[in-house]
């Protein structure tokens, strides 16, 4: 019996022991000595001192681990991460090690601090980095109008895309037209790759045929691997003969997803949102200034961070256990690590000193946390091109548009 349990076992018989007779309190005091292992004699003197007084449960303290990272760790990690245009903790802790060479020029960290980095697991970067987060909010204005030109005639996929080579992409248009849908003014076209998850972007005035097909036609020139399909929403300035015989010519596979059926085109939806949402914000751009403006950030600094320094992870399976949908995703890797990868499986896909080699070499020679300054003075020069009265106010308690690098 221990202590607590002994005073316990007193608090119970003190009254039915004071209030016993000469021989009934023989008993009680036997039995609550061989109950205790108390001396006779330290039994009486507890029985006949004043009733104990209910005892204070104290409350517990919770051990707490100390902290394995020391500050330097979460300096230069959030360092990392804020360069790195704010990506989630899987993504981030993917990044550290394509990093990890500039990291020790820039920081020059210590052998014990360079280990926590590269060891740190992506729950406990979530918790560290918890303080730094802020969430912002935005209302999306959406600007597609359905195309029912050739609509039948062009295939519809509904199904998930199967595809194990590069090539094969979705396509899709952001606007930038802020509050008002009337007059010319600036879209995003945004085409990503399914496989590799390879996203090239430009920038147009207006959504005319010859603005279109010549952005279509920039962005096959400067992809590292052949087009050979796109799959675009219901939209009017994909669903045309125009398109429809570019495609034709250039033998690439023209699908059209179901309307109002945003699922359809996953991939592209994501990439309107981390490639040119959350950077550009919901300003209207209406100038033939802004819109170059933006072709120097896409063709550049932003494709280059983006396709050779951010990881990203990709859908592998969706398996529904009762009511719930369960994903499984791969490890994340960067767009230019998963087109390596598929040529060192298919040698002959890959041309040797080809694009993917030259893209290997640039990314040696080029400084991630140079390349995040460089967009984020090219954002600032964007932002200041916006037609501010037609662009949406922001509020009191939100930063200014897109993502500050």
């Amino acid at each position: 019996m221990n202590g607590r349990s002994r005073r316990e076992y007193l608090e119970a018989i003190y009254l039915r022991y004071r209030q016993a007779g000469w021989q009934e309190k023989q008993l009680i005091l036997s039995e609550f000595c061989r109950n205790t292992g108390y001396h006779r004699k330290y039994a009486i003197r507890l029985l006949n001192s004043p009733p104990p007084s209910p005892r204070r449960e104290r409350p517990r303290r919770r051990r707490r681990r100390p902290p394995i990272y020391c500050a330097g760790v979460i300096s230069i990690l959030g360092a990392v991460w804020e360069a790195a245009g704010y990506p989630c903790a899987v993504r981030l802790k993917a990044l550290l090690p394509l990093w990890m060479p500039w990291v020790r020029k820039r920081f020059r960290p210590s052998a014990a601090t360079e280990k926590g980095l590269l060891r740190i697991s992506a729950r406990q970067i979530d918790r560290r980095l918890l303080e730094h987060k802020q969430r912002v909010g935005r209302r999306i204005y959406g600007r597609t109008k359905p195309g029912a030109l050739l609509q039948q005639l062009i295939p519809l996929r509904s199904e998930r895309w199967e595809v194990q080579m590069p090539g094969f992409a979705e396509v899709d248009l952001v606007s930038h037209s802020g509050n008002s849908a009337s007059g010319e003014f600036a879209y995003s076209l945004n085409l990503t790759d399914v496989h590799t998850g390879w996203t090239e972007t430009r920038a147009l005035l207006g959504k005319g045929r010859q603005a279109v097909l010549e952005a279509l036609e920039e962005i096959r020139a400067a992809l590292p691997f052949p087009l050979r399909g796109i799959n675009s929403d219901n939209g009017s300035e994909f669903i045309n003969w125009h398109v429809g015989t570019w495609c034709a010519r250039h033998q690439v596979q023209f699908t059209h997803s179901r309307p109002y059926k945003k699922d359809d085109n996953a991939y592209i939806e994501q990439k309107n949102w981390t490639h040119v949402r959350k950077l550009m914000g919901w300003d209207r751009y209406d100038s033939p200034e802004s819109v170059e403006a933006m072709n120097d950030l896409y063709r550049n600094e932003l494709g280059q961070f983006l396709n050779l320094f951010q990881p990203s992870a990709k859908l592998i399976e969706r398996v529904r256990v009762g009511s719930k949908l369960r994903r499984r995703y791969d490890l994340p890797r960067t767009p230019l690590d998963r087109l390596v990868a598929y040529e060192d499986e298919d040698p002959a896909a890959g041309e040797p000193g080809g694009k993917v080699a030259a893209l290997k070499k640039l990314r040696q020679s080029l400084d991630p946390f140079e390349l995040s300054r460089r967009i984020g003075r090219k954002l600032q020069r964007i932002y200041a091109l916006a037609h501010t009265r037609l662009s949406p106010r922001p509020s009191p308690n939100s930063k200014s548009p897109g993502v500050t690098f």
